[in-house]
């Protein structure tokens, strides 16, 4: 059962041919014999009233089409019964007395709860190696990274320890960690998924989408999970008569006419060479399903690694202020008085990465440097923007090229060279500061003896509120390919 998609499992248990609590054993027992260190928390007795629930709603006839369907939660969206620890010390026993809308939302269309994934602390990385629990090992190599933050939500996928997961995606986190675990994985316009109890790193870049094996799956799973929400200020009301949108509508769209942009920005010095054969041999399959190339131009693009990082630590600065010791979470212990609380707390609590961004962010906010770094970053967010304007919908419809320049590299070997992990997301960072929506799908895999296990994906980027659009392109790509189905030695 682990092998089938979202689509295939849902049929089964509509037509009675398994039950939502069969389907919920088999996978609690998949991921009780693994090794990866994808879940950090799981909860037998849990998952199993979920799915006895769901059971009963698909006997009563009052099931949606994910009712029964087994779903994983990245640890940075608080819930009910399990912990919701952000993959930190800080919050290593913390139980929500909420869910998170995205989590609600997944609830009330009848998905089973596996348990909570692992990731980069506070989703701060590009490696899952900055968890407080330990890193996630890549289903592919054990000896590679998965991605990150949502490190162990794509590896969970790719190892068929869930049929599909959620992720959240602030400069990439869902596109990165999908392409090195060969999965697929959407990032909707900033906005269509509620952040309420999502735990915040960079508010204004935080964005939850789903991961799974299939485009058809992404979609089922992005319609149960996006929609407007009143406790979230920056989410957007975009159905129709507060109708849900299907973003399974134009699936089987054929692409004859799409114009695909291929900026020469993402294919210059840096990118791997078996990275770029690999994406530019997806992108001639796209010209035989009809599509043509468009050569366009970001000229940005180079800057979106200096403003992201000025943005977003800025921002996390902020955000991870409430962690102080005095309202819940960790407290150290021996302290003199407030602020020694204070500064104990945060030292032993938060690890090097989350430290490391603090001390940035709360720099660049400082009076003085607040217009010298962080406006100057957002004027450069909107010229990084303009450009996607002036291409998108002019020039071309949507724009293809390389999640990442490598395929994963080995655990360990940037652990000691920040700069190194935050040069990797040299193509996502862009997209997220511009707010689009886009996916990463999986197209082969690197050359040579350590790289020929270890995946390369595309990404495709659309205009705002172009996620039918950019998942009926990885369908037919899918459709006409086999590289989603592919599955780790031993799967």
């Amino acid at each position: 059962m682990h092998t089938k998609t979202i689509k295939e499992l849902s049929d089964l248990l509509q037509k009675k041919e398994i039950t939502a609590v069969q389907l919920a054993t088999h996978f609690l027992d998949r991921i009780e014999k693994s090794d990866l260190n994808a879940f950090l928390h799981v909860d037998r007795a849990l998952t199993l009233a979920e799915a006895e629930e769901a059971d009963r709603r698909i006997a009563a006839g009052t099931a949606t089409p994910l009712t029964g369907v087994p779903i994983a939660h990245k640890d940075i969206f608080v819930t009910q019964g399990w912990r919701s620890t952000a993959g930190s010390k800080m919050l290593a026993n913390y139980v929500s007395p909420f869910n998170a809308t995205v989590v609600e939302k997944m609830k009330a269309a009848g998905m089973v709860t596996l348990g909570k994934l692992n990731c980069d602390e506070f989703a701060m990385g590009s490696s899952n190696e900055n968890s407080a629990f330990g890193a996630v090992k890549n289903p592919w190599d054990r000896n590679a990274v998965p991605g990150g933050s949502s490190g162990g939500s794509a590896a969970a996928v790719a190892a068929r320890l869930a049929p599909g997961v959620t992720g959240t995606d602030t400069g990439g986190s869902i596109r990165q960690p999908a392409a090195f675990c060969g999965i697929t994985g959407i990032k909707p316009t900033y906005g269509r998924a509620s952040r309420f109890g999502m735990i915040a790193f960079a508010s204004s870049l935080d964005q939850a989408g789903p991961m799974a094996q299939t485009a058809e799956d992404c979609a089922l799973l992005l319609g149960a999970m996006t929609g407007f929400d009143e406790r979230d200020s920056t989410s957007l009301s975009v159905e129709q008569g507060n109708v849900a949108e299907d973003y399974t509508r134009d699936l089987d769209q054929p692409l004859a006419g799409l114009r695909i942009g291929v900026p020469k920005e993402y294919f210059g010095e840096g990118l791997a060479a078996d990275v770029e054969k690999a994406v530019r041999a997806a992108l001639a399959k796209f010209v035989e399903l009809g599509a043509t190339l468009v050569d366009v131009s970001l000229p940005n693009t180079a800057l979106s690694i200096p403003a992201y990082y000025m943005v977003a630590p800025a921002e996390a600065s902020s955000n991870l202020s409430r962690f102080d010791g005095v309202r819940y979470g960790f407290r150290a212990e021996g302290y003199k008085d407030l602020q020694d609380m204070y500064k104990k707390t945060r030292a032993q609590a938060f690890g090097p990465e989350v430290q490391r961004r603090i001390m940035v962010g709360t720099y660049i906010l400082c009076h003085g440097y607040y217009d010298a770094y962080y406006l100057k970053a957002q004027k450069i967010r909107r010229k990084i923007t303009d450009d996607f304007a002036k291409v998108l919908g002019q020039q071309c419809d949507v724009i293809m090229g390389p999640v990442a320049p490598t395929v994963a590299w080995d655990l360990g070997s940037k652990a000691d060279d920040p700069v190194a992990n935050y040069l990797a997301d040299i193509f996502t960072l862009s997209t997220s500061l511009a707010g689009l929506p886009g996916m990463s799908i999986p197209v082969g895999f690197g050359e040579g003896e350590k790289n020929a296990s270890r995946p390369v994906g595309l990404q495709i980027i659309g205009n705002y509120f172009a996620e039918a659009k950019l998942l009926n392109i990885a369908h037919q790509f899918q459709q006409n390919t086999d590289w989603h189905k592919r599955a780790p030695t031993g799967i």
